[in-house]
Order: C-alpha cells, then sequence, then structure tokens
C-alpha cells in the first residue's frame, strides 16, 4: 500500500518468488549437508588411504564449490532484489525486525565462503588434519546460517508472541523454530546424498563406482527417520490457524501435499535401489532422476509451507498485499474508508464514472497482482474469475477473507469495491454490467367462477399454504426443493351458523392445460428413487400425487389436502408461476358438484444462483437453471467444502441437498455435524451479501422487482418489504445459525464472526429458532386484538411462533375451525394482493367470487358470505375491520 507495484502480468502471482526461491532454496540445503559429507567421505578416504576416493572429493568439491558459491550466491542475491521488488514492506519489515540475525548470517556467508575456498584451493598442499578441519569450519558456519536463516523465515510462518512483545528473541525462537531445524537439516543431509549420486554415477572405473554411489545412498536413507519423526514434530508444533490452513483450507495446495507425500517414500525407494548393482546407464538414469524428484520434493514442501500462512506474509501481521493488520482493523471499522486515498501511489484518490476502470485497475494492482499473475502460471486471475458475473464478482469482493480466510480481505469502500469488479469483468472478461430487463405484464384472460349469493349453498375455499413455492429444475445435477407444492381447501355449507363439511364430499383438483409435467432430460421420478429411495410411479409427486387428483381429508384441521403435488412453473415450455387450479367439491353418493372455485398453486424456478454465478436463466430468459449455472455451483461447494458432487453428477447421481444438510421441511436428517440447510445457505450467503436490505432476498429468491414472479404480492407488499418479517439477511442468518453454535457447530461459530445484526443491537440480542417451525409470528405486529400495526415501526423479527401449530398456514380462528389462510390468503399473498406479471387478480379469484372485492373474505362487511345475514359481531377474531 505504501510502495509502488512491479506490474509483471504473467509472471506475476509470485512466479519469480517461486522459481528463484525454489532453485536456491534446493541448493542452499546442498550447501550445508555437502559440506558434511564433503568432510566426512574426506575423512573416509584418508583413514582408509583410499586415494581414489580422496581424489573424487576433491572433484566434487570443485562441484560443490561452483554450484553452491557461484549459482547459491548468486540465486541468494536473486531472492533479495525479486521480494525486496514484489513486497517490498514485507522486506522492510524483516530487516528492521531482524538486523543482528541478518548480520550474522552474512557474516557465517563470508565464512563459508573463505573456508571453501581455502578448502578446495589447498586440497593437495594442506596438511591433512588442518584441512579437515577447515572442512569441519565450513560446514559449521553452513549450518549456522541455516540456523539463522530457519529463525527468520520461520517467523513469518509462526510469530508466536513477537505479535505481542515485538522482542527479537520471541521472533527468532518461534514455534516452529525447532521442529523446522531439524528437519531442514534432515532434508540438507539427503540432498548431499542426491548429488553424490549425480557425481559419483559418472566415474568410469565399475568398483569404484559401486562404492561411491553406495556411500552417497546410505546419506539418503539414513536421515530418513529424522525427517518423518521432524515432519510430525513440525506439524504438531503449528498453531491450529496455520495447521489447519495447510491441510483444510487452502485446497489448491492439495496437489503439492499429494506430490510431497508421495515423493517422500520415492525417495526412500531410489535410495535403496542405488545401494544395488546397477549398469552405469540406470546409475546415471537414476541420478538425474533423484535430483529432479529431490528438486520436486523441497519444492511441494516449500509450497505447502507457504500455504500455511495465508492471507499473511508474515502470519497476523502483514496481509500478502501489504496491507498490515492494524491497517486493516481501520478499513473494518470504517466501510466507507477509501483505499485508494490512503495509498501513497495511487493515483486516483476516489472512484468517479469517468475514472472507474482506472481506478480498478490500481486497485487491482495494489490488492490482487501480489498473488495473482494475469494469464500466468500461478493463480491466474482470469480463469479463477472466469464464472462470476458482475454481482457475483462484488458479492465475492465482500465475502472475501470472511468464510474462505485464506485470501485477504478486500480493504475499501463500497466505490472502490464496484471499480475493482468492472475492470476484472471488463479487461479480462469483456463484461458489462448486467442490467435485468424488466418483465413484461401478460395479460392473461381470468375466469372467476360463479357464485349465487341468494341460492348456491356451499362456499368452497382453497389456498396454497406458502404462497410462493421455490423449487430447483437443476435435478440433472442437484435439487434444493423439489416440485412439490400443498393445496388445502374447505366446504362450508352456509347458513347463520355456517358448518365445515368433512364427511360424504370428496374434493377433487385439476391443473389448467400445459402443466402436465415438468420437462427435464433427467426426470424428476428417477432423481427421486435414487436420493429418496421411493419407488414412484412417473408422474407421481412425493407426496403420492399427481398434477391433477383428489384431496385427502385432514379430520384435525377439519380441512382436505393434498400435499407435494408435483407441479412445475412451465405451461406449454413458457415459465409461468402461477398454475391455476379448478377445485371442485362434489357429493360421493350422487356425483353432484357442490361447489367450484380458482386457486393458483404458485410455484418458482426465478432462484437467482445465474445472478452471481453466471450460466444464463434456462426459460425465456427469465427463470430456470441451465447445465452450466448448475455445474457452477457445484463445483465452487466442491471446492469450499471438499465434496465431490459435480463428479458424482456427472456420473448419473445427482444429489439433493438435504442428504447431507439435515432439514425439517423435508424431515431429512443429514449429517448431524453439518449444519442444517437453511442455516448453511443463509448463513454462508449472508456474508458475501451483507448491508443489502431487502435486496440480498431478491437476488436468490423470486422477489427481484424486474422478475416474472413477485413472491411478496399480498397485502402487506404494499408498505411492507421481506426485512419486516424476517429481518434483514444479517438477522434471517444469525437466527438460524445461533441454535447451531449453541449445539457445538464449528461452522454456525465461524459464520456468525462474520455478520452483525440490523435490526437488533447485538448477536446477544438475537433469538435463536428452527427453520420452518418458528416463523414470525402474526400476532407480534398485529398484537393479540389483531389491531392493525403502524408500518413505520412494524417488525416481526425475534417474534417468534413457539412451534408449528402457531405458524399462520397451520392457524386457525377462535372458533378453532376455520382456517386462517381460508379467508386471508396464502403466507406472502395474502388479500388483496397484486400480481404484476399473469394478471393483476390472479390471487383474488375467491373474493371476487364470492363478494366481488379484493378483500378477505368476510371483511367490507360480507359475513353473510359464508353466514347468509350481517353479523353483529366478530366471530372468527376480534376487530374484523373492512379491510382485515
Amino acid at each position: 500500500m505504501n510502495y509502488p507495484v512491479w506490474e509483471l502480468g504473467a509472471l506475476g502471482g509470485g512466479f519469480w518468488i517461486a522459481l528463484v526461491a525454489t532453485l536456491h532454496v534446493f541448493v542452499a540445503h546442498f550447501a550445508v549437508g555437502g559440506g558434511l559429507w564433503l568432510v566426512l567421505t574426506e575423512r573416509k578416504a584418508r583413514n582408509e588411504n583410499d586415494t581414489a576416493l580422496l581424489g573424487y572429493v576433491k572433484s566434487h568439491a570443485r562441484f560443490f564449490l561452483l554450484l553452491t558459491m557461484v549459482f547459491g550466491g548468486m540465486s541468494g542475491v536473486g531472492i533479495w532484489w525479486t521480494i525486496a521488488l514484489l513486497n517490498p514492506a514485507a522486506t522492510s519489515s524483516l530487516i528492521h525486525t531482524f538486523v543482528f540475525g541478518w548480520a550474522t548470517e552474512w557474516v557465517c556467508f563470508v565464512g563459508e565462503i573463505v573456508a571453501l575456498l581455502i578448502y578446495y584451493y589447498k586440497f593437495d598442499t594442506m596438511r591433512a588434519r588442518e584441512h579437515m578441519i577447515l572442512g569441519w569450519f565450513y560446514f559449521v558456519f553452513a549450518w549456522l546460517s541455516l540456523f539463522l536463516i530457519n529463525g527468520i523465515i520461520g517467523f513469518m510462518l509462526t510469530p508466536g508472541t513477537w505479535l505481542e512483545t515485538g522482542g527479537f528473541w520471541q521472533g527468532f525462537f518461534n514455534e516452529s523454530f525447532w521442529p523446522a531445524l531439524v528437519f531442514r537439516s534432515a532434508i540438507a543431509f539427503m540432498i548431499a546424498g542426491m548429488f553424490g549420486l549425480l557425481t559419483g554415477a559418472w566415474q568410469k572405473d565399475h568398483a569404484f563406482r559401486q562404492r561411491v554411489v553406495r556411500w552417497s545412498a546410505r546419506w539418503m536413507i539414513a536421515p530418513f527417520v529424522v525427517l518423518l519423526a521432524s515432519g510430525w514434530w513440525y506439524m504438531q508444533a503449528m498453531p491450529p490457524a496455520q495447521e489447519s490452513m495447510i491441510l483444510e483450507r487452502a485446497r489448491e495446495i492439495a496437489p503439492y501435499m499429494r506430490w510431497f507425500l508421495w515423493l517422500t517414500p520415492l525417495l526412500l525407494v531410489i535410495g535403496v535401489l542405488a545401494t544395488l548393482k546397477l549398469p552405469q546407464g540406470a546409475q546415471k538414469g537414476l541420478a538425474i532422476g533423484v535430483i529432479a524428484i529431490g528438486l520436486l520434493h523441497l519444492g511441494s514442501f516449500e509450497f505447502i509451507r507457504e500455504a500455511g500462512r495465508r492471507p499473511w506474509v508474515i502470519h497476523g501481521f502483514m496481509y500478502s498485499n501489504a496491507v498490515t493488520a492494524e491497517e486493516a482493523a481501520g478499513f473494518e471499522a470504517d466501510r466507507e474508508k477509501s483505499f485508494l486515498a490512503s495509498a501513497r501511489w495511487a493515483e486516483h484518490e476516489r472512484v468517479t464514472e469517468a475514472n472507474l476502470m482506472e481506478a480498478g485497475r490500481e486497485l487491482f494492482l495494489l490488492q490482487c497482482t501480489p498473488c495473482h499473475s494475469v494469464g500466468g502460471p500461478l493463480n491466474d486471475i482470469v480463469p479463477l474469475s472466469h464464472d462470476f458475473t458482475h454481482a457475483g464478482f462484488e458479492a465475492q469482493l465482500v465475502g472475501q477473507g470472511r468464510t474462505t480466510d485464506y485470501m485477504p480481505p478486500f480493504f475499501g469502500n463500497a466505490d472502490e469495491r464496484r471499480a475493482l469488479a468492472a475492470y476484472v469483468m471488463q479487461e479480462f472478461h469483456g463484461r458489462t454490467p448486467e442490467a435485468r430487463p424488466a418483465s413484461e405484464s401478460r395479460e392473461v384472460a381470468l375466469e372467476i367462477p360463479p357464485f349465487d349469493a341468494e341460492n348456491d349453498e356451499y362456499v368452497l375455499l382453497a389456498w396454497n399454504n406458502l404462497g410462493m413455492h421455490c423449487l430447483s429444475d437443476s435435478d440433472p445435477w442437484w435439487v434444493i426443493l423439489p416440485p412439490a407444492n400443498d393445496l388445502h381447501a374447505q366446504l362450508i355449507r352456509r347458513g347463520e351458523v355456517p358448518e365445515v363439511v368433512t364427511d360424504g364430499v370428496q374434493i377433487d383438483f385439476t391443473v389448467e392445460k400445459g402443466f402436465e409435467r415438468p420437462e427435464r432430460e433427467v426426470s424428476f421420478w428417477q432423481f427421486v428413487r435414487s436420493n429418496f429411495g421411493a419407488e414412484l410411479e412417473e408422474g407421481v409427486g412425493l407426496g403420492g400425487h399427481r398434477v391433477s387428483g383428489t384431496m385427502e381429508l385432514d379430520e384435525d384441521r377439519s380441512m382436505f389436502a393434498a400435499a407435494l403435488i408435483p407441479v412445475v412453473p412451465y405451461q406449454d415450455g413458457e415459465y409461468n408461476p402461477y398454475p391455476l387450479y379448478d377445485i371442485e367439491a362434489k357429493d360421493t353418493e350422487t356425483g353432484e358438484v357442490l361447489a367450484r372455485t380458482k386457486a393458483v398453486a404458485p410455484t418458482s424456478s426465478e432462484m437467482g444462483c445465474t445472478k452471481c454465478h453466471g450460466g444464463g436463466w434456462r426459460v425465456g430468459g427469465v427463470a430456470g437453471f441451465t447445465d452450466e449455472t448448475s455445474r457452477r455451483v457445484l463445483a465452487v461447494h466442491d471446492k469450499h467444502s471438499g465434496t465431490d458432487l459435480l463428479a458424482e453428477a456427472e456420473a448419473g447421481n445427482p444429489r439433493i441437498c438435504q442428504s447431507c444438510h439435515q432439514d425439517p421441511v423435508l424431515g431429512t436428517e443429514g449429517d448431524p455435524e453439518l449444519l442444517n440447510f437453511p442455516a448453511a445457505m443463509h448463513g454462508w450467503h449472508a456474508v458475501y451479501l451483507t448491508g443489502r436490505g431487502a435486496d440480498a432476498c431478491a437476488m436468490c429468491h423470486p422477489a427481484d422487482p424486474a422478475g416474472p414472479t413477485t413472491c411478496l404480492r399480498g397485502g402487506h407488499a404494499r408498505q411492507l418489504d421481506c426485512t419486516h418479517c424476517h429481518g434483514t439477511l444479517e438477522d434471517h442468518a444469525l437466527s438460524l445459525l445461533k441454535p447451531e453454535a449453541e449445539a457445538g457447530k464449528e461452522g454456525a461459530k465461524r459464520l456468525m464472526a462474520h455478520l452483525q445484526p440490523r435490526t437488533v443491537a447485538t448477536v446477544d440480542d438475537v433469538i435463536g429458532r428452527t427453520p420452518w417451525l418458528q416463523e414470525p409470528d402474526c400476532i407480534s405486529c398485529h398484537t393479540e386484538d389483531y389491531t392493525r400495526p403502524d408500518p413505520a415501526t412494524a417488525s416481526a423479527f425475534n417474534e417468534w411462533t413457539s412451534g408449528p401449530e402457531e405458524l399462520f398456514r397451520m392457524r386457525a380462528d377462535e372458533t378453532g375451525i376455520m382456517q386462517c389462510e381460508a379467508c386471508h390468503g396464502s403466507t406472502h399473498a395474502n388479500y388483496p394482493t397484486l400480481n404484476r406479471w399473469f394478471g393483476a387478480d390472479r390471487d383474488n379469484i375467491q373474493p371476487l367470487q364470492y363478494q366481488g372485492n379484493r378483500l378477505p373474505i368476510g371483511a367490507g362487511g360480507n359475513c353473510k358470505v359464508c353466514h347468509g345475514v350481517d353479523m353483529e359481531f366478530a366471530v372468527h377474531h376480534a376487530n374484523m375491520s373492512p379491510e382485515m
């Protein structure tokens, strides 16, 4: 943030550090282990009076000098040059913190150079004892260099109490110091053996070559137990955050972990093979191979170690993009704080429409290029951002560094976030912001069934219980909710004391033409069989019903019901989320039609995954899941949760989310260690969609003002939105996560750490609840006497029903007989409704049929609809005002 940026494009993202450092570190470990190899091999030669071996040691020393002093010295300077250009802030911190340590290491390095030069050039002229002492001097200096460097690079991973004290010794002798020192020493001795194999395999004399190769092979084998033990010790010394990052959260490190775990025993196998009498050609091939494998082995270890400190360059102190923890806290405390205004080398101090792309580019250079390349081999931003839309990438920036803490958070305000999203999407993918065109209203002819108020004996009321059933027609890949709509009905025999009729009658439901069955390539029924084990006849839903049929009697609630009807929102291939049903009540003995009405079974596939994940809408450009969207969602889930759902789906075994996540609405038990489905879904997405109010709901649910569905379309929609009942998405998520956290589920605690309620003051004030069974209570706004609340202060958040029997969709009036929804309409679609896209009165059919207005049944002085006469007092509940 305080230094200019070295823009590298395709070779950014740490490429040069990875290349230079991996080669240098491999040679540097050889410089340590090879020093001991030289002096011990020389001692062996002198003790055995083996002039051939002594001559070989001298020639190996020349190779050793050239590789470690020339290449090693130059690549060491290259590391300083590279890190100083790529992350000058971190380099400055290391220098200032460990000035004494660096000075000491440089003294040791000078000692190495002097000792090795004398050791080689005086090999034949010095007395044996002094020459051996000089060799030991070199090894001690080299190992002390390792000792000192190990403390400093270990500090970057595990700074320990240095974060509080700032002391040299606390940073140097950090948690990982001793196990890392032993581990690196073991690797250094093994690498010495590898290079011994390399030079030994080219010796011409067969017998001598076998002796040298076997001697060097022992150097690969002997430290192996120490390597394994110190590796285990190393991981045990890791603080939980770093251990979790290595083993779980940094998913892209998995290949390096596999390489390391495979290559470690492979090195042992090669060491054992090298002890056998092999032809020279095989020994040369083995020697070259072991150098390549050794380089990959150490390189994979270094990649794993680097991953452990993500998203920091100095863990807990400075992020990889050079923003310190103290600076980050300032941005977290003030979400309107400008990053560009705080950056010393930024040209633009604030974002305007005129400089949107230029400001976005600066933000990309300052915050993204320390880790990401553009079209390069490491962390290429182009494929990583390919599956995002503008809205999705902006949401990613909101949640970045929170649910996925292997990346730093985005630092800056909303305008800067928008600028960065615009730059990445337009510069790398040529995408402009998505502006969804408003859906066009359809002129839909609506038949209102006849009703003769003077002569008709019965009134038939029918309704859907939720006001909108959402489904994901992604069943070839996965399913959130299957087609499963509920229809309820009550038949009333009119009279001064009306009677709800349940005996001797049958109620049939018939969907209008064109809604007969789902249309996906992989049938819904095949999906049901694979996920629920149910042997359903094709065309039959989870509740045993087809899209048309006969309702069952629910004696406990004095009504008829058809549960889980498999109706979908497609009429003759076009999207229509309001399937219309003819409902008829018949005398079971005579077959006479006693009453007839119409009701909608609202069902929508306008679930907004494509708004962030891309892939487009499948049907008419307005609804439905494309295969591309479905694949992308699974790929993201697999990445963050370590699952293989995409591969399973491609193999023909799609899953329903609730097969793993418990969910009361479907009665699935799931995995008890995982969050229940509503808590997982809302908790995860709340982190990414925070601060959006009711707009956050419309990102996923069919409530987009420009969309064709309009989930909330009842009387409440005139002055209220989703947040008045459910709270903001943050509130809603916290109410679901809190019981999960209290049950000891770490996933809930992790998500809650990044959420702040908007409707109440603190998380402690949020009252936890069970999804679907404890929902906002009507009484919290309308009070016990059913008075009309003030919309300006109305809020049902935190006022949950105690159980399912108190839910509006389950509640009956004060007589205990009439269901509330029978007269008031469905949840989210209570009378009077306004359906903007498929005929304004599509949900108002029964009020219009029975009383000629759009008010709840009986409202506006229309008690005679059922009672046949005007009533002098309220029977069903208090304050039955003309508008209630």
